[in-house]
């Protein structure tokens, strides 16, 4: 088996499972069946609302004493050290001899081990006849914290869905210039900052302005956010994210949806968007074309229903 860098262990709830395959192909550029996944593409785990940790490979081999007689040889020194086992799918080892193989790791790592607060985390898993030794990072569950944003109302997006739209926009790439072009409470803004993007924001209503500022300033983020329609933004980006009005708390209409788009379309050559009717012609009229796309459910007393459609510029 060809090695390859990093190992992913990937969660989600039922109702989000469409939009969490639909970010793992925009991150890794390929469909991800299950809940992990190899990759060579390096990717932060608290940057997505599901990747729950990722382990940097160190040594695989498909003999299991050739992989100890490796670390042994690495020389390890660290105090403070824990060592885990990851069980993967089709792994039927029994949980006493997992016990014995984390005791052999240990014993070849010089150092005091730390389970409560480890400074670093040693990962042992088996795949496919094949063992997996190396260093684990896991999600920084910091971000959750926007749950308690001071400003917010009941038809925000989920801070999941706002983390997945910001990765899905940039394709993970945090070079890349994203405007959130319909930005509200800011949701979409407080995850991109967290995590590192170049995000910035705009919205015609100058209460969610207001608010999206209070909301930044809480977390202590700094961006830019624009009070002005879309159009008038005498900017242009790399991608954009529109969360399109539903007529609740900002007046909406077809007519406001379609130059919603088609005002974003000309700031940006990619806009993901998310609406809760169908809105594939206007996506055409604009000059663009859905390229992915996914549903995503909103379950309490009513079920809510939200359509996404990562778009790029038609040719």
């Amino acid at each position: 088996m060809q090695q390859q860098q990093y190992l992913y262990i990937i969660n989600f709830n039922s109702n989000e499972s469409e939009l969490s395959k639909l970010e793992s192909r925009q991150l890794f550029n390929e469909d991800v069946a299950g809940k992990m996944h190899f990759s060579d593409i390096e990717i932060v785990p608290s940057s997505s609302p599901f990747i729950k940790k990722r382990m940097d490979i160190l040594y695989s081999s498909n003999n299991y004493q050739d992989l100890i007689d490796k670390v042994e040889k690495m020389e390890i020194k660290v105090e403070g050290f824990k060592a885990e086992y990851i069980m993967l799918e089709g792994d039927t080892i029994g949980y006493k001899e997992r016990l014995g193989q984390l005791r052999d790791i240990g014993y070849r790592i010089e150092g005091e081990p730390d389970y409560y607060n480890p400074t670093v985390t040693y990962g042992l898993c088996f795949f496919e006849d094949y063992w997996y030794f190396g260093t684990v990072i896991r999600d920084d569950a910091e971000w959750q914290k926007h749950n308690q944003k001071p400003c917010s109302f009941s038809n925000s997006l989920s801070i999941n869905t706002a983390k997945a739209l910001v990765n899905i926009a940039s394709k993970g790439d945090k070079s890349k210039a994203i405007i959130d072009a319909c930005c509200g409470v800011g949701t979409v803004l407080l995850e991109g900052c967290f995590s590192g993007f170049n995000i910035e924001g705009c919205d015609i209503n100058w209460k969610a302005s207001n608010h999206t500022q209070k909301n930044l300033e809480h977390y202590q983020y700094t961006t830019n956010v624009y009070n002005c329609d879309i159009k008038d933004l005498d900017k242009t980006y790399d991608a954009a994210i529109i969360d399109l009005p539903y007529n609740l708390y900002s007046a909406s209409s077809d007519e406001i949806a379609f130059n919603i788009i088609e005002a974003t379309a000309l700031k940006a050559p990619r806009v993901v968007i998310i609406s809760i009717t169908n809105i594939d012609e206007f996506i055409q009229k604009a000059g663009l074309k859905t390229i992915d796309k996914c549903t995503i459910d909103k379950i309490g007393k009513v079920k809510f229903t939200r359509y996404l459609h990562v778009c790029e510029r038609a040719e």
